[in-house]
């Protein structure tokens, strides 16, 4: 009797939480329609679940297929705007109702923030605002969020064969997440980061004012260069400051095991990389093989982008780091479009227009940490880690170098803090193929497993994190009654002294926390008001 009365109750429970979700629904849709511009109608760009093309919309931009699964929370609808009016609809109709808007640009965010909730949630699909209007004549762009990085590339390139931009090498990565989190890449050594070459943008805020440089003020665009612009409002576009390239550029891929003493050039590496000329970025990624021989071995990779020829490079490396005995052949001179292509793994020869694609080259499910190297590890240590790296088998570790433009610019200067003092910024990468719950909580404990080996050798006070390597694992905000003490807690490891900076802004420009979601930035609690 007392199990049958449970059961009803607990039908009772879900018959409420559906009528309930179908209500906000209802409500949501409705006001969409009501308010919705004559001229720009909204009704062509909602999918609701009961749309044919719902599940191709939502997935055509979910690029970690652990967020895929049966068991993944959906949206209520998604609207794929077209017009301004479409985004500034969405913010008082979802204002009105009480519901999430999750925005997406590229759905490249490795926990599933722009496009999952626990709660009632709605996405807000920016990649029809994909606009890049290059002018070589002041070396700058407009560049809207929903493009992707490859063709930011691709439309620079079009125009020169000299400037480029310093920004990630996944030409699928949408520009909205990447430069609103920092956005870094293989020039970041001699130009900084992404946000460091920022000089104007445009924003929707919670009021639905379309905002520039100017009417936002400098508070707000130093938040949303960095900062996390989905905390603040609908990104619209940026406008970014070209850089000068060389023609040529050289790049190499050259691995080394532990047959070959990767050890000692793996220590080497920690010492010289961050003060190499700034011309020269070289990436370390230790990774499990198996030997000639069948056994499980340690291999590094040491992917490269030098600015300038290949005889220039030799020259170079002989003098800081002929521990790698690279060779004239193992060097390739290329366009710097054409770099980005070898970074990405296509083949050499490969057509530039493939950075025009939006279909990613792999697609899989993954997991990924980060951390920040500031003393170089010991031989001992990096035995350890090669050690139970290998017992781990599948977690690679990636090391991105420091030094150069980076140690230059202040920590304050932009919310991202991660500058003097810095070696490298580490990543935790694990794919794998199954699917499930229990397939992916496995490959999810590797990946912390290897992360909690690490701890002595990174840094400390707080063990600092990169906001573009999204990491739920440090810190989930509920934006309840707790949220500044929550955000706290990854706060201050993605931005350090700068958190308070980022709560302050918040707390002006959208008091009532609308724009929200599992890592963002909170308001300050009334107390502190």
């Amino acid at each position: 009797m007392r199990t049958s009365i449970l059961g009803v109750i607990l039908l009772f429970h879900v018959f409420l939480f559906s009528t309930s979700n179908a209500s906000i629904h209802d409500t949501f849709l409705q006001c969409l329609y009501d308010n919705s511009s004559p001229n720009e109608p909204i009704a062509p760009i909602i999918y609701t679940s009961n749309n044919s093309s719902y599940s191709s919309v939502l997935q055509s931009y979910i690029r970690n297929l652990r967020f895929n699964e049966s068991t993944t929370p959906r949206p209520q609808l998604i609207i794929t705007a077209t017009h301004v009016s479409h985004i500034q609809t969405s913010i008082v109709c979802a204002k009105k109702i009480g519901i999430q808007m999750k925005i997406r640009s590229g759905g490249h965010d490795y926990e599933g923030v722009s496009y999952v909730s626990e709660v009632p949630f709605f996405i807000l699909d920016m990649f029809n605002f994909r606009s890049i209007n290059v002018s070589i004549e002041d070396e700058t762009a407009w560049v809207q969020t929903g493009a992707t990085l490859g063709e930011v590339y691709y439309r620079i390139a079009e125009k020169s064969n000299t400037h480029g931009f310093p920004a990630g090498v996944c030409p699928t990565v949408g520009v909205g997440g990447h430069f609103s989190g920092g956005g870094y890449g293989n020039m970041m050594r001699k130009y900084g980061l992404s946000v460091d070459n920022i000089i104007d943008a445009q924003l929707i805020d919670v009021r639905g004012r379309i905002l520039d440089r100017e009417s936002m003020g400098e508070d707000l665009f130093w938040a949303i260069t960095g900062g996390g612009g989905a905390s603040y409002g609908v990104v619209l576009s940026y406008k970014i400051k070209l850089v000068p390239v060389p023609a040529i550029v050289t790049v190499f891929r050259v691995t080394r095991t532990l047959a070959q003493n990767v050890t000692y050039i793996a220590l080497r590496w920690q010492e010289i990389a961050d003060k190499l000329d700034n011309d020269i970025f070289i990436r370390m990624t230790i990774d499990v093989v198996n030997s000639t021989a069948g056994e499980r071995t340690i291999r590094a990779t040491f992917l490269s982008l030098f600015l300038g020829d290949s005889t220039r490079l030799l020259s170079l490396m002989n003098e800081s780091f002929p521990e790698l005995g690279l060779l004239r052949s193992d060097c390739i001179e290329m366009s710097w479009v054409n770099s980005v292509l070898y970074w990405t793994n296509f083949p050499i020869g490969t057509p530039v227009d493939a950075l025009l694609s939006r279909v990613p080259q792999v697609l899989t499910h993954l997991k990924r940490k980060s951390d920040y190297l500031q003393k170089p590890m010991s031989k001992e240590g990096l035995e350890f880690i090669f050690e139970k790296m290998i017992e781990l088998q599948t977690p690679a570790l990636t090391f991105n170098p420091y030094g150069g433009r980076m140690s230059e610019i202040p920590e304050s200067a932009k919310p991202f803090p991660h500058r003097a003092g810095n070696i490298a910024k580490l990543q935790y990468a694990t794919n794998w193929n199954e699917n499930g719950v229990e397939e992916a909580n496995y490959y999810l404990n590797l990946t912390r497993v290897l992360y909690g080996y690490m701890t002595p050798f990174v840094s400390k006070f707080p063990r600092q994190a990169f906001l573009n390597y999204r990491d739920l694992d440090i810190g989930i905000n509920h934006n309840g009654k707790n949220s500044y003490l929550e955000g706290t807690v990854y706060g201050l490891k993605y931005f350090l002294s700068n958190f308070n900076r980022l709560v302050k802004i918040k707390t002006a420009v959208d008091p009532d926390n609308f724009f929200r979601n599992e890592q963002s930035i909170p308001v300050f609690p009334s107390w502190r008001k």
